[in-house]
């Protein structure tokens, strides 16, 4: 299976925020079908948390950006300061 390999651990970090949340809903529409065997639904639930885990990653890094880039504690508006820069 061809999404299988796509979803194991070391490609994780490479797929895009869009191809993981792809593989995360062909995971789900499977499983929710209900024609998969019971060892192969442990699989894929393993492989749905970990790209939900992964999109949940790049979502909060997104939101902490755009937040450091708008917005400072005060809740003033900061301009565009890069990630990380303090």
């Amino acid at each position: 299976m061809a999404e299988d390999s796509k979803t194991e651990q070391g490609d994780l970090s490479q797929l895009s925020f869009e191809d993981a949340l792809r593989a995360l809903e062909s995971i789900v529409r499977r499983l929710e079908s209900g024609d998969v065997p019971l060892d192969e639904s442990i699989s894929l639930y393993a492989q749905g948390e970990e790209l939900r885990k992964r999109c949940l990653e790049r979502l909060q890094a997104a939101e902490a950006r755009i937040q450091k880039l708008t917005i400072d504690p005060a809740g003033a508006v900061t301009g565009a300061q890069p990630f990380g820069a303090d």
